[in-house]
């Protein structure tokens, strides 16, 4: 039987049975159902949109951008909450270069005079946007610097856009470049600038991306108005995240720490964001030709590309400073195996006052851990030790969750079961995305969610969508799946670098909205025009706290390894087809990695055979097999550690994962098994990529080991 028919086989055989178990819960005997969907209900039944609205209105009041004290004030409120639930919580201290301007300047100097704003306005009908204490419209890891130069327009600023300058004789070096967000992760623009030669990077917030050519602009309506300006940072957290001066090893006060100078990770030229007002006077002075119509954005103007006649002068200096992290550390200890750790995490610090981001994510992590708290005062205790975390410093580069999992790596390998991340959440779909090996598990949470909105289960919701979605994008997926996870949030670290099973879950995708990373994201914006009823905030903390009850008590963990093996299969067909359409990689040789991936497959199915067999243990032989019961599970999560590799990614052996990575030059977009994909789309090398290829086949052998082992294991249970 061919691979690719097995693992066809494997789909309907999950599928059909799905639907023949509809009420089954994966790692669960028949005998502990009833008490643990009456557990779950309890559970869900707790998060309110009341609560969530006190706690959003609580926490957004100031700005807190990590390094301050609005951010240590914010983690001493989740603190506060976390105790208040019964749990055991503190706050775990870390420090990261952080470093906040000093001096901006943009002047256009000819063809005519103007000096950018570079302010947001207050707005009188929210008053959290004239708050005291915002940072100021920047990017953070630009260097210092003063630059006067021509200006070029490039587009999005991605290697593609540079590709059609290369094709119109136009040149980026010795200019500057100004750039519409969008497309890529901001820190690519100017890496991508800095590669062409540019000296330095403007980029502006188009608003045909997110301003009026979709809806009404703040306060009018949900969208960036003209003077709305994005922060962010342009860290290159593809080479790795966290500490720039600390790569590898935790940033704790007394550590060593790298100089300035061998800081990989700063942006190499100054970069600044402005607003479309401010921008528009740059974009009105470029001559040259007329941008293709792919490039043209909706400032109220004629888009040219230039080189000139526009010049520009971009002035920055910062105050590079060693500033402290606040990571709130909550934990609810096992009862039957407390050495294996299920793990939650969301941010906690924002650019400004981050009602949407992070806070409506954080929120229902608390409600996530007020529901737990309800059930530990009527004496239950999980099997597992569940872990809830409120990171610091993820918007600067995912600093105080790197920072832990740098700290605690080695008991993270040991003894951690998952990483459950959440970010961001207002009113959609579930957006799921994470290991493989989890997806099953994330479908059967999804099916036992109420959707908000219809009522049906988010499952039903998810998948009604999708064949809407299909109805004008053929290539749109109409069987649930779980999405590859990149970078751009706190799971990072935990699944790049240890090596843990990870997903990231919220809500979204049905709230248009364009004040990201602005002074307009407040309360009085997101009780507006995003999840205005917190229902799917309710739903979110619903989520997470079943997704926490089924890990941290499943007496078998619920790991699933046929969507695994179907879903690597379909990243293989991907890269051969795009291997054998270059001529550089057209002799790329995957078989090694097609037949590793064949015995995991098989691997997979005999786990499916043995697993059946939970159905029927009774507690009896669950409390006789304990230990038993703890070595298959071990065995089950360290499954996701085989696919790493010590020696890491080429140029870039912080991330370790051969199987998900953010690519080098995507940023927050995955490139699944990367070390090979890049070398064939990166930098066409047959070489480089058939040597990455044995590395996958490699680890997909002794994955599929692990889950033999596994499996003969749980045989063995009496």
């Amino acid at each position: 039987m061919t691979v690719a028919r097995s693992l066809a086989l494997a789909a309907a055989f999950l599928v059909a049975a799905g639907q023949a178990a509809a009420q089954a819960i994966r790692g669960f005997p028949d005998a502990l159902l009833e008490a643990q969907r009456q557990r779950e209900q309890l559970a869900r039944d707790v998060p309110s949109a009341d609560s969530l609205r006190v706690r959003l209105r609580l926490l957004s009041e100031d700005p807190h951008h990590a390094g301050s004290e609005g951010s240590r004030r914010v983690a001493d409120l989740i603190l506060a909450r976390f105790r208040s639930f019964g749990l055991d919580a503190r706050l775990e201290r870390f420090e990261a270069m952080m470093p906040i301007p000093i001096a901006r300047t943009v002047e256009l100097i000819a063809p005519e005079r103007f000096t950018a704003r570079l302010v947001e306005p207050h707005i009188p009908d929210d008053k959290d946007s004239g708050d005291a204490g915002q940072l100021p419209t920047y990017n953070a890891y630009s260097p210092d610097g003063d630059v006067t130069a021509e200006l070029v327009y490039v587009n999005y600023g991605t290697p593609e856009d540079y590709k059609l300058l290369d094709s119109l004789g136009i040149s980026v070096s010795g200019k500057i470049v100004l750039a519409r967000y969008g497309r890529s992760w901001r820190g690519i623009k100017p890496k991508v600038a800095a590669e062409r030669g540019a000296l330095a990077c403007i980029i502006y917030s188009d608003p045909r991306d997110d301003g009026f050519w979709f809806n009404d602009v703040y306060p009018e309506g949900p969208m960036r108005n003209e003077f709305g300006v994005q922060r962010g940072s342009v860290m290159d957290m593809p080479r790795y995240p966290g500490d720039p001066m600390s790569p590898g090893w935790a940033s704790v006060e007394g550590a060593r720490k790298l100089p300035m100078t061998e800081v990989r990770t700063f942006s190499p030229i100054p970069v600044l964001p402005l607003s479309w007002s401010d921008a528009l006077p740059l974009l009105r002075n470029l001559g040259g030709p007329l941008v293709p119509d792919a490039w043209k954005g909706a400032v109220p103007t004629t888009y040219h590309i230039g080189p000139g006649p526009a010049r520009v002068r971009v002035a920055l200096r910062f105050d590079w400073q060693t500033r402290p992290l606040w990571n709130v550390i909550a934990r609810i200890p096992g009862s039957r195996w407390p050495n294996q750790w299920v793990v939650f995490g969301n941010h906690h610090d924002a650019w400004v006052n981050g009602a949407e981001d992070p806070l409506s994510g954080m929120v229902a992590v608390e409600e996530m851990a007020r529901s737990l708290g309800a059930l530990l005062r009527t004496g239950w205790r999980p099997e597992r030790t569940i872990i809830i975390a409120g990171w610091d410093g993820e918007e600067w580069g995912l600093l105080g969750s790197t920072e832990w999992a740098e700290k605690h790596a080695a008991e993270l390998k040991a003894n951690a079961v998952a990483y459950i991340n959440s970010d961001t959440n207002n009113r959609g779909w579930l957006s799921p995305a994470g290991s493989h090996s989890l997806e099953w598990f994330v479908r059967e949470v999804a099916r036992d969610i109420t959707d908000p909105k219809t009522q049906q289960s988010v499952l039903d919701a998810l998948l009604e969508r999708q064949r809407e979605l299909r109805q004008t994008n053929p290539q749109a997926d109409t069987m649930f799946a779980l999405g590859a996870l990149g970078s751009g949030s706190d799971y990072t670290a935990f699944l790049d670098h240890v090596g843990l099973a990870s997903l990231n879950l919220s809500y979204g995708g049905d709230a248009n909205a364009g004040i990201y990373h602005s002074i307009y994201d407040t309360f009085d914006h997101y009780t507006r025009f995003m999840d205005t009823t917190f229902a799917y905030g309710v739903a979110e903390a619903q989520t997470l706290t079943t997704t926490a009850l089924r890990l941290a008590s499943a007496p078998v963990l619920p790991f699933e390894f046929q969507s695994a093996a179907r879903t690597y299969s379909r990243y293989v067909d991907e890269i051969e087809r795009g291997a054998k359409a270059t001529s550089a990689t057209s002799s790329l040789d995957l078989s090694a990695v097609r037949q590793a991936l064949a015995r995991v497959a098989s691997a997979a199915e005999r786990w499916e055979a043995v697993c059946a067999r939970v159905a029927s243990l009774t507690e009896a032989q669950i409390r006789r097999n304990t230990r038993q019961l703890a070595d298959v599970n071990r065995m089950l999560y360290q499954t996701e550690r085989a696919l790493t590799n010590d020696a890491g990614l080429p140029e870039r052996e912080w991330f370790r994962h051969l199987i998900y990575a953010p690519g080098f030059y995507t940023g927050y977009g995955v490139k699944t098994m990367p070390g090979i994909r890049e070398a064939v789309e990166d930098v066409p090398s047959v070489e480089a990529a058939q040597r990455e290829a044995a590395r996958v086949a490699a680890a997909l052998e002794l994955y599929a080991t692990r889950i033999e082992q596994a499996a003969q294991a749980l045989e063995q249970l009496r």
